[in-house]
């Protein structure tokens, strides 16, 4: 997307503000090879806060039916009691992070894990202002992402993201989770 950008003709600048990336990401791949996709190895950093995160979530839930408000300090002490030996803080970003006390309010929390390599779940993110939409593929178990920015839905878009996604993790995951995705149909498509 970078260099299709650069084509039509809009400088650095310009390009990093549409795609929200630095100046800098852009200049690293414009003068990298057409067809380029980096590749990562990255192996999965344990949070400290996840295993306490089943026993928060019960809390947020029960305080919820009760009607009732409890401080992240209260949930620390108490997780503390448990073995968690991180600071207070560092709880309260992986709460955020998780946007926890909100989705508490709004729906029953399932925490959904894979084991490593087994699932990919895929979803588009549009962008309609700047006509432009995002393919996003996060791994299950890492919640690693890769994200391509393109200019259409089209099936033939959604496979070569696919592709891309699957280089730059480095593999194929076992199965592919799809939240709604309705590609674009082309207007002629090949039976075989």
């Amino acid at each position: 997307m970078i260099k299709k950008l650069l084509k039509q003709g809009l400088n650095k600048t310009e390009v990093a503000r549409r795609l929200g990336i630095s100046r800098e990401t852009v200049r690293k791949y414009a003068k990298l090879p057409d067809g380029y996709v980096p590749t990562i190895n990255k192996t999965p950093v344990a949070n400290i806060v996840d295993p306490y995160l089943p026993h928060i979530v019960k809390m947020l839930e029960t305080a919820k039916e009760q009607k009732v408000f409890i401080p992240t300090t209260i949930i620390y002490a108490e997780i503390q009691a448990l073995g968690y030996n991180g600071s207070l803080r560092w709880l309260q970003q992986v709460m955020q992070k998780y946007e926890l006390r909100q989705r508490v309010k709004e729906e029953k929390l399932i925490r959904f894990e894979t084991k490593a390599g087994k699932q990919m779940q895929v979803d588009w993110i549009e962008f309609p202002s700047d006509n432009l939409s995002a393919f996003v593929a996060t791994m299950g178990y890492s919640r690693t992402s890769y994200v391509e920015y393109v200019d259409n839905e089209k099936i033939e878009t959604l496979l070569a993201c696919h592709m891309n996604a699957f280089a730059y993790f480095g593999g194929v995951a076992k199965e592919c989770l799809y939240d709604n995705m309705r590609p674009e149909r082309s207007e002629e498509v090949p039976l075989g």
